[in-house]
């Protein structure tokens, strides 16, 4: 949770990149110091079956501002960001990759963004707005990285071009009000949803995405892409069940079309099911377009929710300045009546 000392906290996954170590912990370090802040780095060690952990212990004996986190067990990048950031104490929290794809000059203008009056809750680093870009990155991964960024956010509410970049900035108060369960890299989704639904402003700002030069890219085309079907199914129901209702409502107004052509040509046998399988396809649909509702109802309700939860948790952090206040301002009394004793 919040320190005073500490002003920006740098979560940093890492799955076996030790062949990324020391050089680019020291570049997010002299980035950091350009903001003239309190900073601490966070690197999350996923699990790695390379030495990744054992360089970071080594390395944070030496550096006070490095606090290396981890488990045994890989586990994905949902994991090691939530890990991360329940770590953080920082006021304003930024997550980066381990292999700097995304310049480690975009943290100290992050900070900027974070901190400027009126500043936003959160803000993303999007190589798919206007004046973003992408340099030397693999076309296939490029292409399918471009298509589910255009899929995704036409589905999550915002209009955010980049929903799926890792390269983003928080208030600590605000993420780490956030109930967060991804273990994968749908938690990019889950936060900009529940972000939304907590009732967050968000803001992007152009990015460059390079392709990786050190150590093994981690992208997984398969589970990726499942991971994030799934969850835009969970975000939009009505995507899945009005496609799958509606094509048996067709199915069930096609086929007693076909019935009533071959009543009137004098054809229709009575022997045959027709009628029967029209009226359960028909009801099929019908109540596949009702859980439809019925899954938009609830995505609602869990906005709600979420909005509601965000407020509680301004209410107890008020209270909680509130009651440090109290403890300050009778600490100073207490100190003030004793010194009037002794005088």
């Amino acid at each position: 949770m919040y320190n005073n000392e500490v002003t920006i906290s740098v979560v940093v996954p890492m799955f076996n990149e030790a062949a990324n170590l020391p050089g680019n912990i020291e570049r997010i370090k002299s980035a950091l110091k350009l903001t003239g802040q309190s900073f601490e780095i966070i690197p999350v060690d996923d699990g790695s079956s390379d030495d990744t952990l054992i360089k970071l212990t080594e390395m944070a004996q030496d550096d006070d501002c490095l606090r290396p986190v981890g488990y045994p067990v890989n586990s994905g990048r949902g994991r090691a960001l939530r890990t991360g950031i329940s770590h953080a104490r920082g006021k304003y929290i930024m997550t980066c990759d381990a292999d700097l794809s995304y310049d480690e000059a975009y943290l100290p203008a992050m900070y900027q963004l974070l901190s400027a009056p009126e500043a936003p809750d959160m803000v993303i680093g999007s190589p798919y707005m206007e004046g973003g870009g992408t340099e030397n990155v693999p076309a296939n991964r490029l292409f399918i990285s471009k298509l589910g960024n255009i899929i995704l956010s036409r589905i999550m509410p915002g209009n955010i071009h980049t929903v799926t970049g890792i390269l983003r900035g928080y208030k600590a108060s605000e993420i780490q009000a956030l109930d967060l369960e991804a273990d994968g890299k749908e938690i990019h989704l889950e936060i900009i949803s529940k972000g939304i639904a907590a009732g967050f402003r968000i803001i992007e700002f152009p990015a460059v995405l390079t392709s990786r030069k050190k150590g093994k890219s981690k992208f997984r085309f398969k589970a990726t892409a499942i991971s994030h079907i799934l969850f835009s199914f969970f975000e939009k129901p009505s995507i899945l069940f009005g496609v799958v209702g509606s094509l048996l409502v067709v199915a069930g107004l096609a086929a007693g079309s076909y019935i009533v052509y071959l009543w009137q040509a004098g054809t229709l046998n009575p022997n045959r099911p027709l009628m029967t399988l029209m009226v359960i396809v028909l009801l099929a649909g019908m109540q596949v377009l009702l859980f439809g509702f019925l899954g938009s109802l609830l995505v609602s309700l869990r906005r709600e929710i979420f909005r509601v939860q965000r407020r509680q948790g301004e209410i107890i952090q008020q209270v909680n300045q509130l009651s440090e206040a109290k403890k300050t301002t009778d600490y100073k009394i207490n100190k003030t009546e004793r010194v009037s004793v002794v005088d």
